[in-house]
Protein backbone atom coordinates (compact mmCIF):
# COMPACT_ATOMS: atom_id res chain seq x y z
CA UNK A 1 0.00 0.00 0.00
CA UNK A 2 1.04 3.38 -1.32
CA UNK A 3 0.17 6.77 0.44
CA UNK A 4 -1.12 9.07 -1.67
CA UNK A 5 -1.34 13.08 -1.11
CA UNK A 6 -4.26 15.26 -2.68
CA UNK A 7 -3.82 18.93 -2.99
CA UNK A 8 -6.42 21.88 -3.86
CA UNK A 9 -6.59 25.03 -3.81
CA UNK A 10 -6.42 27.01 -0.35
CA UNK A 11 -9.67 28.47 -1.13
CA UNK A 12 -11.00 25.60 -1.79
CA UNK A 13 -14.83 24.48 0.72
CA UNK A 14 -14.67 21.16 1.64
CA UNK A 15 -17.50 19.05 -0.22
CA UNK A 16 -17.27 21.25 -3.64
CA UNK A 17 -16.76 19.07 -6.59
CA UNK A 18 -15.22 22.03 -8.84
CA UNK A 19 -12.50 22.03 -6.50
CA UNK A 20 -11.05 18.59 -7.72
CA UNK A 21 -11.12 19.51 -11.33
CA UNK A 22 -7.78 21.61 -10.14
CA UNK A 23 -6.36 18.78 -7.65
CA UNK A 24 -3.08 17.24 -7.46
CA UNK A 25 -2.70 13.34 -6.45
CA UNK A 26 1.18 13.10 -5.74
CA UNK A 27 2.27 9.44 -4.58
CA UNK A 28 4.39 9.60 -1.32
CA UNK A 29 7.17 6.86 -2.77
CA UNK A 30 10.15 6.72 -4.56
CA UNK A 31 10.26 8.19 -7.97
CA UNK A 32 11.77 5.58 -10.87
CA UNK A 33 11.44 8.47 -13.46
CA UNK A 34 13.20 11.26 -11.59
CA UNK A 35 15.99 8.67 -10.87
CA UNK A 36 16.31 8.03 -14.38
CA UNK A 37 15.80 11.30 -15.77
CA UNK A 38 16.51 13.34 -13.00
CA UNK A 39 15.98 17.13 -14.22
CA UNK A 40 13.74 15.95 -17.22
CA UNK A 41 11.37 14.54 -14.86
CA UNK A 42 11.05 18.03 -13.03
CA UNK A 43 10.47 19.77 -16.29
CA UNK A 44 8.16 17.43 -17.06
CA UNK A 45 5.83 18.02 -14.23
CA UNK A 46 6.32 22.06 -14.52
CA UNK A 47 8.67 21.97 -11.36
CA UNK A 48 10.85 24.59 -13.07
CA UNK A 49 12.80 25.97 -9.81
CA UNK A 50 13.25 22.05 -8.55
CA UNK A 51 13.91 20.96 -12.39
CA UNK A 52 17.04 23.97 -12.46
CA UNK A 53 18.33 23.01 -9.16
CA UNK A 54 18.90 19.76 -9.89
CA UNK A 55 20.11 20.20 -12.98
CA UNK A 56 22.69 22.56 -11.43
CA UNK A 57 23.75 20.14 -8.84
CA UNK A 58 23.85 17.13 -11.12
CA UNK A 59 26.60 18.70 -13.49
CA UNK A 60 28.20 20.30 -10.44
CA UNK A 61 28.70 17.15 -8.96
CA UNK A 62 30.00 15.51 -12.17
CA UNK A 63 32.44 18.17 -12.78
CA UNK A 64 33.73 17.88 -9.03
CA UNK A 65 34.23 14.54 -10.18
CA UNK A 66 36.44 14.97 -12.53
CA UNK A 67 38.39 18.07 -11.11
CA UNK A 68 38.95 15.92 -8.58
CA UNK A 69 40.33 12.70 -10.71
CA UNK A 70 37.83 10.42 -8.94
CA UNK A 71 38.67 6.88 -10.06
CA UNK A 72 35.58 5.69 -12.93
CA UNK A 73 34.15 3.32 -10.69
CA UNK A 74 33.65 5.32 -7.49
CA UNK A 75 32.39 8.33 -9.93
CA UNK A 76 29.36 5.98 -11.41
CA UNK A 77 28.73 4.96 -7.88
CA UNK A 78 28.63 8.10 -6.33
CA UNK A 79 26.41 9.09 -9.41
CA UNK A 80 24.31 6.76 -8.87
CA UNK A 81 23.81 7.42 -5.07
CA UNK A 82 23.00 11.51 -6.53
CA UNK A 83 20.35 10.22 -8.51
CA UNK A 84 19.10 7.65 -6.22
CA UNK A 85 18.75 11.26 -3.58
CA UNK A 86 16.92 12.52 -6.14
CA UNK A 87 14.62 9.47 -6.48
CA UNK A 88 13.71 9.92 -2.94
CA UNK A 89 13.06 13.30 -2.52
CA UNK A 90 11.70 14.12 -6.44
CA UNK A 91 8.00 13.96 -4.33
CA UNK A 92 8.74 15.76 -1.69
CA UNK A 93 10.01 18.75 -4.13
CA UNK A 94 6.67 18.14 -6.01
CA UNK A 95 5.00 18.72 -2.63
CA UNK A 96 6.90 21.46 -1.31
CA UNK A 97 6.21 23.43 -5.26
CA UNK A 98 2.68 22.74 -5.28
CA UNK A 99 2.35 24.26 -1.73
CA UNK A 100 3.89 27.37 -2.78
CA UNK A 101 1.51 27.31 -6.14
CA UNK A 102 -1.12 27.92 -3.80
CA UNK A 103 -2.05 23.95 -3.80
CA UNK A 104 -1.50 23.14 0.00
CA UNK A 105 -1.94 19.72 1.25
CA UNK A 106 -5.63 18.56 2.36
CA UNK A 107 -5.52 14.89 3.01
CA UNK A 108 -3.93 12.26 2.63
CA UNK A 109 -4.96 8.40 1.68
CA UNK A 110 -3.49 4.99 1.45
CA UNK A 111 -4.01 2.75 -1.71
CA UNK A 112 -3.04 0.02 -4.05
CA UNK A 113 -2.84 2.24 -6.70
CA UNK A 114 -3.39 5.93 -8.36
CA UNK A 115 -6.65 5.18 -9.19
CA UNK A 116 -7.84 3.64 -6.31
CA UNK A 117 -6.33 6.85 -4.40
CA UNK A 118 -7.82 9.16 -6.79
CA UNK A 119 -11.34 7.70 -5.91
CA UNK A 120 -10.82 7.41 -1.69
CA UNK A 121 -9.49 11.38 -1.72
CA UNK A 122 -12.42 12.30 -4.18
CA UNK A 123 -14.81 10.54 -2.14
CA UNK A 124 -13.37 11.98 1.23
CA UNK A 125 -13.42 14.86 0.13
CA UNK A 126 -16.73 15.47 -1.19
CA UNK A 127 -18.35 13.90 2.05
CA UNK A 128 -16.20 16.01 3.94
CA UNK A 129 -17.15 18.59 6.58
CA UNK A 130 -14.88 21.14 7.56
CA UNK A 131 -14.05 19.98 11.00
CA UNK A 132 -13.24 15.60 9.47
CA UNK A 133 -10.59 16.37 7.01
CA UNK A 134 -6.85 17.07 8.43
CA UNK A 135 -5.22 20.52 8.63
CA UNK A 136 -2.15 21.60 7.40
CA UNK A 137 -0.01 22.97 10.04
CA UNK A 138 -0.24 26.79 8.20
CA UNK A 139 -4.01 26.74 8.88
CA UNK A 140 -5.15 29.24 11.44
CA UNK A 141 -7.29 26.47 13.54
CA UNK A 142 -3.88 24.65 14.38
CA UNK A 143 -1.85 27.64 15.38
CA UNK A 144 -4.85 29.32 17.76
CA UNK A 145 -5.12 27.21 20.51
CA UNK A 146 -7.11 27.78 23.76
CA UNK A 147 -6.03 29.84 26.38
CA UNK A 148 -6.06 28.21 29.72
CA UNK A 149 -7.01 30.04 33.17
CA UNK A 150 -4.16 28.02 34.88
CA UNK A 151 -0.53 28.38 33.84
CA UNK A 152 0.88 25.15 32.85
CA UNK A 153 2.89 23.22 35.12
CA UNK A 154 5.31 20.14 33.69
CA UNK A 155 5.25 18.58 30.43
CA UNK A 156 1.24 16.68 31.20
CA UNK A 157 -0.94 20.25 31.68
CA UNK A 158 -4.03 18.12 31.26
CA UNK A 159 -2.92 15.02 34.62
CA UNK A 160 -4.61 16.19 37.39
CA UNK A 161 -2.08 17.99 40.01
CA UNK A 162 -2.01 16.05 43.59
CA UNK A 163 -3.14 17.75 46.69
Amino acid sequence: MTTYTLHLPRDARPGDPTALEESELVKDAFSWGAFFFTFLWFFYHRLWLAGIGVLVVVFAFGGLLTLLDVHPLAGSIAQLLLQALIGLEANSLRRWTLDRRGLPLVDAVTAEDQDEAEAKAFARWLEAKPSTLPRTPASPAVLSTPRRSEPVIGLFPDAERPR
